[in-house]
């Protein structure tokens, strides 16, 4: 049994002609019997898809069914019930960072330091401040201080710091437009 129809037929003794030859291929169809009729088939319009169902999780060979992502490779696919259980049991207890000293500093695993608080400003001009722990003593960072960002507290278009000097004990900055206040502090080191 032929797997096409054609587009055309001819008769005995018929002109060829370019419109009936170009007909014979474009108007062109697949029969059933051009598919193994389980994983594709052939729409209504003469085409061949995939049949629902069609593909199995056994013919995807770079999908992997792993909840603990052991066998994952950079070019393999995962489920999305295998992601899900990996999110699941590794978000349990939230994110949780080597270090968390005192609500002022946040160790990363990668060994990032973030360090944040509050300092009081009462007049304009350059001011030095240490890090400090949630006890008040001082907490430097181990080797240095690489991003320091502040505003103050409640106004974020007044009275930003701008800061002049930073290392890894602490920081020096200047109040702009005069205004005193509670100064909130964010720091990046290492």
């Amino acid at each position: 049994m032929p797997i096409l129809t054609k587009g055309t037929t001819f008769s005995n003794g018929e002109q060829l002609t370019a419109d009936k030859l170009n007909d014979l291929l474009d108007e062109a169809t697949f029969n059933q019997e051009a598919t193994d009729s389980s994983s594709t088939t052939v729409n209504s319009s003469g085409q061949i898809i995939v049949n629902d169902g069609g593909v199995t999780f056994a013919k995807l060979t770079d999908v992997i069914d792993d909840d603990t992502m052991a066998t994952a490779t950079s070019t393999t696919l995962a489920t999305s019930e295998s992601i899900k259980a990996y999110v699941d049991s590794n978000d349990a207890a939230g994110f949780t960072p080597s270090t968390y000293a005192g609500e002022t500093s946040i160790t990363f695993p990668n060994g990032l330091i973030m360090k944040f608080g509050t300092v009081s400003v009462t007049s304009t001009g350059a001011q030095s401040h240490l890090f400090k722990n949630a006890a008040g003593n001082n907490d430097p960072f181990p080797t240095a201080c690489v991003y320091l960002s502040g505003d103050r507290d409640g106004a974020d278009s007044y009275g930003n710091l701008s800061v002049t000097l930073k290392d890894k004990n602490g920081w020096t900055g200047d109040v702009n437009n005069a205004q005193s206040g509670t100064y909130n502090y964010l720091a990046y080191g290492y």
